[in-house]
């Protein structure tokens, strides 16, 4: 009963707060945004609010030239500002409208790629506003099975799964979707996922800004024993200089891997985390440096080039 009340606390919260961003115009969640990243830098506990992961984690990525501080406070303005435009962009976004906040790059590609007769895995990480990039192919009708962790507070991902499959996509429990996964790669239909989290002591280890990763290999093998297409995507906020649109949307690689012949899982997988990687330097600000991507090291003598087996159970890591 205790915990129950207390979802429902959680989730009166933040329905308020919903309610307050919808009725603000976009730049009032700017300076709110600003306000919010402010208070958590400079006021919280850093270790409540884990900057020495994000220090070391930008300096390993980026070099120690960067103003890591100045990159934290930033990193955390553009979280808030995500929040906020995930909420106040359900409403508002639309095929009638979405020329005034969005340009695209490479757009032919996806597309091509959407409406071939492969499945598609829309590749993503944990930078710019990942909602964004799924919820736009929904808007224009490509339906997506969206694997992702399955939120605690039950109202919460109800809220959550209810806007997701607002523009025709299904939510997919990232902790046993193996089947469902399988099944709709099978009939030609799309996976959207995030690619870029630690995998622990069985991941594939591939480079990501020069150094060792361990990553899941269940992305390469889903996709070359189904013949799937890798889109690696991406939706990044731009600083208006180069034009009035918010938003910028696009393929940042097309992997066919059915062209790959040489240790396939791991070229396809050093391919998308290289991509990935290409994304983070556009906007590094917009990184979730918080999330510990080289928690996992490789054990001492553990070969970094062994091959992957194409053989191995789709979903193993």
């Amino acid at each position: 009963m205790a915990r129950r009340i207390r979802h429902l606390l959680e989730f009166a919260v933040f329905r308020t707060i919903v309610a307050m961003v919808h009725a603000m115009p976009m730049w009032a969640i700017d300076i709110g945004s600003t306000l919010a990243a402010f208070c958590v830098h400079r006021l919280l506990p850093r270790r409540i609010t884990r900057h020495a992961v994000a220090s070391e984690n930008i300096r390993q990525a980026l070099g120690h030239e960067v103003d890591v501080d100045r990159m934290i406070g930033r990193m955390w303005r553009h979280l808030f500002q995500t929040i906020g435009e995930v909420m106040h962009l359900r409403r508002r976004l639309t095929r009638n409208n979405f020329r005034r906040l969005i340009r695209f790059r490479n757009q032919q590609q996806a597309v091509s790629a959407l409406l071939s007769d492969r499945p598609v895995i829309l590749l993503s990480g944990h930078v710019g506003n990942w909602e964004l990039a799924v919820w736009i192919f929904g808007v224009f009708g490509f339906s997506m099975g969206v694997v992702a962790r399955r939120l605690d507070n039950p109202f919460l991902d109800r809220f959550f799964l209810d806007f997701r499959s607002d523009t025709g996509h299904d939510l997919l429990d990232k902790n046993g979707a193996s089947n469902e996964m399988i099944e709709r790669l099978e009939s030609n239909r799309h996976l959207a996922m995030l690619g870029d989290q630690d995998a622990g002591t069985h991941g594939l280890f591939v480079n990501f800004f020069g150094h060792p990763a361990s990553t899941f290999k269940s992305i390469a093998l889903l996709a070359l024993r189904h013949r799937a297409l890798i889109c690696v995507g991406y939706a990044i906020r731009l600083d208006g200089e180069d034009g009035p649109e918010r938003f910028e949307i696009g393929c940042e690689e097309l992997i066919d891997t059915e062209l790959i012949d040489d240790d396939p899982v791991r070229t396809v997988t050093q391919a998308y985390t290289s991509a990935l990687e290409r994304i983070v330097q556009r906007a590094p600000e917009q990184y979730f440096w918080l999330h510990r991507r080289w928690k996992t090291k490789p054990r001492p003598g553990q070969r970094r080039s062994r091959r992957a087996r194409t053989g191995s159970l789709p979903w193993a890591a």
